[in-house]
């Protein structure tokens, strides 16, 4: 219903800021995140979740789009509610929750204030396919010291090949002689693509 505000901030907190929009002030939650990024601008753009419940219409609001889907992310999984989510937000930044998602890594999760082991396996259970195919990041934090493989795979990016495919051609190049140089790499990926 109400997708952003922009207008002038009356009052900010690290929980939440007051905006003024055409003379209505608008109560909106934030977390650290979205709080340390504001500044101290006097007129803002909060992308805003609103939330409706029985008793309450409560609005979230968040500088970057990334972090709005995350947070929405989180609300689909059980157990988690906006203030929990609210939480995770303020504790790891959107980068570090997503790749903490995708590599499957509880104890980072586990280490926001509430959260416990069985909860922080549900979220990258739940979340995990959603976060990668949404955003792609699997590809981000495959490590490798093999700095032809990345060279290579970034020349295929380029190409227009998508990086998980291409990778796993890279891999089994590899795999077969690992002395390649990168041109060999992109050669025989280019062949096998």
């Amino acid at each position: 219903m109400i997708t952003h505000l922009n207008g002038k901030l009356v009052e900010k907190n690290p929980t939440h800021v007051i905006i003024e929009c055409a003379g209505v002030g608008y109560f909106v939650n934030i977390s650290l995140h979205t709080f340390s990024k504001i500044g101290d601008a006097e007129n803002i753009r909060l992308l805003t979740h609103l939330q409706i419940k029985e008793d309450s219409h409560t609005l979230y609001g968040f500088v970057e789009k990334s972090e709005r889907e995350i947070f929405r992310l989180l609300l689909s999984v059980s157990g988690i509610g906006s203030s929990t989510a609210r939480t995770m937000l303020s504790s790891l930044d959107p980068t570090q929750l997503k790749n903490a998602i995708a590599t499957g890594d509880v104890p980072s999760i586990q280490s926001v204030k509430g959260i416990g082991a069985k909860t922080a396996q549900r979220v990258i259970l739940d979340l995990r396919d959603k976060i990668l195919k949404v955003h792609d990041i699997d590809e981000v934090y495959t490590s490798s010291n093999n700095t032809n493989k990345d060279e290579a795979l970034s020349a295929l990016e380029v190409l227009g090949f998508v990086r998980r495919q291409a990778e796993k051609v890279v891999d089994k190049i590899i795999s077969q002689d690992p002395t390649l140089s990168v041109e060999d790499i992109i050669k025989l990926a280019l062949k096998n693509l």
